[in-house]
């Protein structure tokens, strides 16, 4: 009995230790909650202002020359030098004699031409002289001037049947006009420089035999530089052909202008864009390099009722950030165009909202939030 009794005495004194805490417990009187206050946060700022605000397109293309030639052999012979060396990136100069092909042959063949055409006039003059004198000073005129040194002039107009018969007779005019075709025949062994330029690249140098149908070589025009520029579809409708655009080089100093010269018409599949070519000011000391990669900024025509901001400042592509009465509001808007650095909106903003133009990352729209004005440097709380 006392074994049972000692035992029992720890339990009863941990059952009335459990029993005093319920009751202190259930004494105490509650303790108010503190509530959290949230912190306002200050933003960089802008306040819409809508306006019309001009496009720029920026695109990039390499110089090309607008004038590229190939040169072919229209005649056979001996290549020659003529006042140039015939090598690639060798230059030129309006009117230089770039190349010729050995003309001996054709000389001697027009000039054959030229004596029968001589012995001819000669037969016919006297039937002239006597039958119709008021033109005989006319033709014998013209028979002195014929000479082996120098191109033939056209033959004397005629209103006289009789004349024209007495020309047809001997033969006059199909010898003329197979002189003419031999002087095109001996031109086509000279080749002028049509512009100031480059030689490409050759295909046969001198020495060689040139045959009809032979690729010679390859010149470019070096006075006429463009740029071609590949601009993506949506784009192509925005820009002025009219305005002054600027060209930048990320390989050599300077900066240049140019015009819209023309705008394709075919799309590329591959890159959905349009060739667009411009022409650069002929005033500019240009950098006459076929292949330097240039930037080209392109004015566009104005989009109305617009307000551009950071791309910084735009979520998921469609959405941004005001601040109204005090507090964040997440807004959706309209985006007209996006751009290098900035996106211009012309839909979802009214003047005088207040836009965060800074980027936020863990903020839910309805957040306290001060507005720092960064085009005034003032604070202004809506």
């Amino acid at each position: 009995m006392k074994r049972k009794l000692i035992l029992l005495i720890p339990v009863i004194i941990l059952g009335l230790g459990i029993a005093s805490m319920f009751i202190l417990s259930a004494m105490k009187s509650d303790q108010p909650k503190r509530m959290m206050q949230q912190r306002s946060k200050t933003v960089d700022a802008e306040i819409v202002d809508l306006r019309s605000i001009p496009v720029h397109i920026n695109a990039f293309g390499r110089v090309t020359s607008s004038q590229p030639i190939q040169l072919y052999s229209e005649v056979a012979g001996i290549i020659l030098n003529g006042d140039i060396p015939f090598q690639p990136a060798q230059s030129f100069s309006r009117s230089d004699l770039i190349l010729k092909i050995d003309d001996r042959q054709a000389r001697l063949a027009l000039n054959s031409a030229k004596s029968d055409l001589l012995t001819a006039l000669a037969t016919v003059l006297p039937e002239i002289k006597t039958d119709f004198p008021d033109e005989y000073n006319i033709w014998q005129g013209y028979f002195n001037n014929c000479g082996f040194d120098k191109k033939l002039k056209p033959l004397p107009e005629t209103h006289s049947q009789k004349v024209k018969l007495f020309l047809s007779r001997f033969n006059v005019h199909k010898i003329y006009f197979s002189i003419r075709d031999l002087e095109i025949r001996l031109e086509k062994h000279y080749f002028y420089a049509p512009f100031d330029g480059s030689i490409v690249s050759t295909s046969l140098r001198t020495g060689s035999t040139a045959r009809i149908g032979n690729l010679l070589g390859e010149i470019i025009n070096l006075e006429q530089m463009e740029v071609e520029v590949q601009v993506p579809v949506v784009d192509v409708q925005l820009i002025d052909a009219n305005g002054s655009v600027k060209l930048t080089s990320t390989e050599m100093p300077g900066q240049w202008t140019g015009r819209i010269s023309r705008i394709g018409k075919v799309i590329d599949s591959r890159t959905q864009s349009v060739q667009v070519f411009i022409s650069v000011d002929k005033h500019q000391k240009f950098p006459q390099f076929e292949g330097v990669f240039l930037e080209a900024d392109i004015p566009g025509k104005s989009i109305d009722n617009a307000f551009s901001i950071p791309r910084k400042a735009v979520y998921n592509e469609r959405n941004v950030y005001l601040v109204s009465n005090g507090k964040l509001e997440y807004r959706e808007v309209r985006v007209a165009r996006e751009e290098t650095e900035s996106i211009i909106i012309n839909g979802g903003l009214e003047n005088g909202d207040t836009l965060v133009v800074e980027m936020l990352q863990g903020i839910a729209p309805g957040t306290p939030a001060e507005a720092l004005l960064i085009s005034s440097g003032l604070e202004n709380s809506k």
